[in-house]
């Protein structure tokens, strides 16, 4: 397990579960109503496993539905946005590979909560 605290954010929070130099793996919890912003990444791929709860992912121009189980590829460069749909906490195991995992390399569009 890693040692890193809990990353709060006005959406929801998430850990980083394990990280090196090929891969990076977080468990993010998106509270109920809440999304995370539209945002693009340029130096990495995400891979999303819908842990518990229900979700609607914009990816693109596309809105997809993800419900327990099913899991969705984010290529580095599309557009996406993640929000909760449910009443019941969204729970995510994101597994990120490329060649640079820092929370810098969200390039952000659209927020909900002000940031830039």
């Amino acid at each position: 397990m890693n040692s890193q605290p809990r990353e709060e954010r006005p959406w929801g929070y998430f850990d980083v579960i394990l990280e090196d130099v090929e891969h990076k793996v977080k468990r993010i919890v998106v509270y109920p109503e809440k999304r995370l912003s539209l945002q693009r990444h340029r130096h990495r791929d995400e891979h999303w496993l819908i842990v518990s709860g229900e979700a609607v992912l914009t990816l693109n121009t596309d809105e997809i539905v993800l419900l327990k189980g099913q899991s969705v590829d984010i290529p580095r460069g599309a557009l996406h946005r993640v929000q909760n749909t449910g009443k019941t906490e969204l729970v995510i195991v994101e597994v990120q590979t490329g060649d640079y995992f820092d929370e810098s390399d969200i390039e952000r569009f659209e927020d909900d909560y002000g940031r830039v």
